[in-house]
C-alpha cells in the first residue's frame, strides 16, 4: 500500500439538494457504478506496484 494520501471529493450540498429535487434514480446509479469504476482502477493500481520486483 502506499503512503499517499487519496482526496476524495465531497458533493456539495447544493448538488445534493438538485439530485434530490430531480429524484433521477438513473442519475444516482451512473454516480455509484463511476465510483466502482474508480475504486477497481485504484485496486488494479495497488496491486500492479506490488507485483512489479
Amino acid at each position: 500500500m502506499s503512503n499517499e494520501t487519496t482526496s476524495i471529493s465531497q458533493p456539495s450540498e447544493q448538488a445534493i439538494a438538485l439530485f434530490l429535487q430531480d429524484n433521477d434514480p438513473d442519475k444516482l446509479t451512473d454516480i455509484l457504478v463511476e465510483a466502482l469504476y474508480e475504486a477497481f482502477r485504484t485496486l488494479e493500481d495497488e496491486i500492479r506496484r506490488e507485483t512489479v520486483h
